[in-house]
């Protein structure tokens, strides 16, 4: 590994990420890194309101880390309450674009629902990711969510593209799964 260092630094510069973390996260660590990040667009010019949609997108999507990652660290087995949920994730700029990735393991059974979830926020178009957005907020979380869904629909209305996905099935009960949005 240590003579890979550099590679994974220039590959990383390559596709133009500029921030990377990979491992086991906490709520207080969303935070700090959201800042870091915050930081580093301040530092680079980026204006306000790109600024507040990116640390929007970080803070989404590592929360879903925090709230779904099939990935845990545990102090002991007895003791799950106080597990870390592991994952990554990453920011970067190519051309006029800003985006934000993150990946974690999830349950296999859960690819389909959130297939289907993410299907039909990415053939809405802003109006109708507004109106989608007021309906879900009024319905009850189901069983599987802790939001009803609501941080896809408000990662799609602040992106300007379709959000990206992908699940990579890791065996018969895991699948990592990979989310983007562009700003």
């Amino acid at each position: 590994m240590i003579e890979n260092m550099y590679q994974l630094q220039d590959q990383l510069n390559q596709e133009g990420i500029f921030f990377c973390f990979s491992g086991p996260i906490t709520q207080k660590a969303i935070v700090e890194l959201g800042d870091l990040i915050k930081h580093r667009l301040e530092y680079a010019e980026t204006n306000a309101s790109t600024i507040i949609k990116i640390f929007s997108m970080v803070i989404e999507q590592t929360q879903n880390i925090v709230h779904y990652s099939a990935e845990k660290l545990t102090p002991s087995p007895d003791n799950l309450e106080d597990a870390l949920k592991v994952g990554m994730l990453t920011v970067g700029h190519k051309g006029d674009e800003y985006f934000v990735t993150c990946g974690n393991k999830i349950r296999l059974d859960d690819v389909e629902r959130l297939t289907v979830k993410l299907e039909i926020i990415r053939k809405m178009n802003k109006d109708e990711l507004k109106q989608y957005y007021k309906e879900q907020r009024r319905l009850e979380p189901d069983s599987e969510s802790k939001g009803a869904g609501l941080g896809f629909i408000e990662m799609a209305r602040k992106a300007t593209k379709p959000i990206e996905y992908h699940f990579e099935v890791l065996d018969r009960n895991y699948a990592y799964f990979t989310l983007k949005t562009v700003i």
